[in-house]
């Protein structure tokens, strides 16, 4: 990885993408400081440790401790996220959006704008929601219509913010700006969780040994993570030779990659921000987990220290990798693709054989993916829930991200450095 970097870091036009991230995240946790006008901090640090983790602790953890501290960037990226779910989920249920989505790059940034506006309202509900439920904890010093407006509109305003700031870093940095945005707002909280580890400690709550154990689960992860990151199934295609003008073409073999991970942390994105859901409107109306009634009963399924909550986040884990897996990868078009170059797998028949043949060897890998994800979210989970740890900000879920989010910005930048290889060979 640091190799890597360092070679890209020779590159002229790679060193200035590398040094425009940097800034931009640099931006990003300046953001994370600055307070929000009209609010106390320590009303509303009290009412996040009053209300279980499970409520706030997805939004704390992806923006980097902003939520507890009261800062513009409380409410983090995670509006973006719900509206990206809901715009993929609509583009397969609407045949309009779909046909949009196959329009080519001019679709492609229809979508997008349908998705901002789309983030912009659900950060405008959550602010609005995030405002009363601060005001019930007195945490509003100073209360009206317009106090009201200015918290509300720099709730939105910061979101918006953040949304801008990922797509920058998409379009003129390297990597996926959103997962770098939850990347830095996470690694920004080990200092804090390593903090809780050793008073976890001192106190008793925690002896040598859990300690321990939960250093090495923590490696275990990192490891995994690194070795599935790598596994790939690779289909042998060859092409067929073929006489163009005076030159022969084809005759070459070759491979189709698909890797295990080939989705990467999303899943385990959209799986917490589901998770987180239930909890965070249900603290609006100040109903806590494990509170007598239906409500209090049906969001103790949502806390991180039911086991219920790690079956349903294994499974959403598992959707979630499915659906976006079946977006990332057409068999069809890959078949189609195939045929019309004359590549085909050895022993299959060009066509529909050949789709069908993919989808299967898909599934079987999206599967090992999936559970994979899944199992290494949960054990962590299972583990804290043994050490009796409450609050620990760096979980199984967060080492994945970490990890997953950095190798994929490597991976993008090899391919970066070995594009421009190329290009200087060609030139």
């Amino acid at each position: 990885m640091f190799e890597t970097i360092r070679n890209a870091w020779k590159v002229k036009d790679l060193r200035m993408k590398l040094l425009y991230t940097l800034v931009m995240l640099i931006v990003f946790r300046l953001g994370s400081c600055i307070p929000v006008p009209l609010l106390d901090p320590n009303q509303l640090k009290a009412m996040f440790e009053s209300t279980n983790n499970s409520l706030f602790g997805f939004i704390d953890l992806v923006s980097g401790g902003a939520f507890q501290n009261a800062t513009i960037f409380a409410m983090g990226i995670t509006p973006y996220i719900n509206a990206s779910i809901i715009m993929q989920l609509l583009c397969v249920a609407i045949p309009a959006l779909e046909r949009l989505q196959k329009e080519g790059e001019e679709g492609r940034k229809k979508i997008a704008q349908i998705q901002r506006w789309g983030t912009v309202v659900l950060a405008l509900i959550q602010a609005i929601g995030l405002y009363f439920l601060l005001k019930s904890y007195s945490a509003v010093t100073m209360t009206g219509f317009w106090p009201a407006v200015i918290i509300v509109m720099t709730f939105t305003a910061g979101t918006a913010f953040l949304m801008w700031l990922g797509e920058q870093i998409t379009e003129k940095g390297v990597g996926n700006g959103i997962s770098l945005i939850i990347f830095a707002g996470i690694v920004s909280s080990i200092p804090s969780g390593v903090v809780s580890l050793w008073n976890y400690m001192q106190n008793g709550t925690m002896g040598i040994i859990g300690a321990i154990a939960l250093v090495i689960v923590a490696l275990a992860v990192v490891g995994l993570v690194v070795m599935m990151n790598e596994a790939e199934r690779r289909i042998p295609v060859q092409y067929a030779k073929r006489v163009v003008g005076r030159k022969m073409y084809g005759g070459q073999n070759t491979h189709i990659p698909i890797k295990v991970a080939a989705v990467g942390v999303i899943p385990i994105i959209f799986a917490m921000s589901i998770m987180s859901f239930p909890g965070t409107i249900a603290s609006f109306f100040r109903v806590q987990a494990g509170s007598p009634g239906f409500w209090g009963g049906f969001l103790k399924v949502f806390s991180p220290d039911h086991w219920a909550y790690a079956v349903l986040y294994f499974f959403l884990i598992i959707f979630f990798t499915y659906f976006y897996s079946a977006i990332q990868f057409n068999p069809v078009e890959m078949a189609n693709n195939m045929k019309n170059n004359g590549g085909f797998i050895p022993g299959i028949r060009p066509g529909r054989p050949t789709s069908e043949f993919i989808s299967r060897v898909l599934s079987k890998i999206t599967l090992a993916g999936a559970i994979f994800l899944g199992f290494i979210a949960i054990v962590p989970i299972f583990m804290n829930m043994g050490l009796n740890i409450q609050n620990f900000s760096i979980g199984g879920t967060s080492l994945l991200i970490v990890v997953g989010v950095a190798l994929e910005t490597v991976n993008q930048l090899e391919s970066q450095m070995l594009m421009r290889h190329y290009k200087g060979f060609l030139e």
